[in-house]
């Protein structure tokens, strides 16, 4: 997991992120993923993979393992569709959420489920709370006044969060609409958290920041979100 000493308020920029583009995907990796290593950025508290995915039309992943991760998928605009070794299929629109507990192993693709128009999505990765266990999936749409100048939990393992779905880490996950300003979130002493704006602009504390921009936190006691924009944020253990 990750160490800190004090109290931890870093941003890191869009242009920042190790980005690729192979055509039919376009991808930036905020922390160390596939050909990208780096040893000083490899996770921050429980969250090991957070990839902004663009996927072409027609286009997708094809058949791939997993193991003992917690692997969540907010759409952020198109369709996405997966098929798992488990045998489950589903298209995940808008707003919507997957969610894959690797556990003891599972196959799984996604693509796009459109002929003509790409799938903006973000991959999250959580490091699980506990290993081999059976794999499990499921999906979720939400609706989006719920988010609107709102925090919406969505996913958490912490036994204190009422999220929908559930997952063996303690680390919670909330996405909102800023249409002005959000209600001020705290943090417990000593978390990680890890803020991402998927689209538009805000103020995160004070600091301005645009699509594709993150913060990473840790022992922060308040969050404060000024602007418009679509919001992602993490608050994780270490």
């Amino acid at each position: 997991m990750t160490s800190t000493a004090s109290p931890v308020f870093a941003i890191q920029r869009s242009d920042q992120r190790a980005a690729y583009d192979h055509g039919w995907l376009k991808t930036a990796h905020s922390f160390s993923f596939a050909d990208y290593f780096d040893p000083n950025n490899v996770q921050w508290g429980a969250l090991r993979v957070f990839n902004d995915d663009v996927v072409a039309a027609k286009s997708g992943f094809p058949p791939h393992p997993h193991r003992d991760m917690e692997i969540i998928t907010y759409v952020l605009s198109g369709q996405l569709a997966h098929e798992d070794s488990m045998g489950n299929r589903g298209v995940v629109p808008p707003g919507g959420v997957q969610y894959m507990s690797a556990g003891t192993g599972v196959r799984h693709s996604e693509f796009n489920a459109s002929d003509d128009e790409a799938v903006h999505f973000l991959q999250m990765w959580v490091v699980p709370g506990r290993n081999g266990t059976p794999p499990t999936y499921g999906q979720m749409e939400f609706d989006a006044q719920a988010r609107e100048n709102a925090w919406l939990r969505i996913v958490s393992g912490a036994p204190s969060i009422d999220a929908p779905i559930r997952i063996t880490q303690d680390a919670t996950l909330s996405v909102a609409h800023a249409a002005g300003s959000l209600p001020a979130y705290t943090f417990a002493p000593k978390r990680f958290g890890f803020l991402f704006v998927a689209t538009g602009e805000v103020e995160a504390n004070g600091e301005r920041l645009g699509a594709g921009d993150a913060v990473r936190m840790y022992d922060v006691p308040t969050l404060e979100i000024a602007g418009d924009g679509e919001i992602v944020l993490w608050d994780t253990a270490g």
